[in-house]
């Protein structure tokens, strides 16, 4: 990996880490718990359309690890971890399937697994089944607030240098 795309990818972790820490400051928009906008994962599909998803993965990766160092508990490392990774996997194949088009569809598509995966986490948990009951209202939430981050992720990716997707 070059010093350039070395330097890009820990500014691109940067940019992902000041998101979340932005969003966590934000109260919760409804009183569910677990839902969020998610909007550091914007920068995880703009690396996906414009980079790789290995770049895409140590990004994402890097920015779990310090957001739960930072701000979080040990706990909620496995709920970022799970999600995390169950939506990072999901988009890239939708990505790929896609041609990198239809970036808001890839990002509804994250929404939705990265609240199964977080789901599956705490069902693995608590071994209750009663966590289900939240399923209604986190397939909804994923899928709109992964349309929202796809959209943002879709503008803002047209407004990065070109250079970037030479990088890669």
């Amino acid at each position: 990996m070059s010093v350039r795309k070395t330097a890009l990818l820990a500014l691109f972790t940067t940019l992902s880490l000041a998101i979340f820490a932005i969003e966590s400051a934000i109260p919760p928009l409804v009183p569910i718990p677990g839902i969020k906008l998610g909007l550091a994962n914007i920068i995880t599909l703009i690396l996906l359309r414009h980079f790789s998803a290995r770049d895409a993965l140590v990004v994402l990766i890097s920015r779990i690890l310090l957001s739960a160092f930072l701000f979080g508990q040990a706990l909620s490392l496995l709920y970022s971890l799970m999600g995390g990774l169950c939506s990072l996997l999901v988009m890239a194949v939708v990505m790929k399937v896609l041609q990198k088009k239809l970036v808001f569809l890839t990002g509804a598509m994250g929404g939705l697994t990265h609240n199964l995966g977080q789901l599956a986490v705490a069902f693995a948990i608590t071994r209750t089944a009663g966590v289900a009951a939240y399923l209604p209202f986190l397939i909804l939430s994923g899928i709109v607030t992964g349309l929202f981050t796809g959209l943002c992720a879709g503008f803002a990716g047209k407004l990065l240098p070109s250079f970037l997707s030479d990088i890669s």
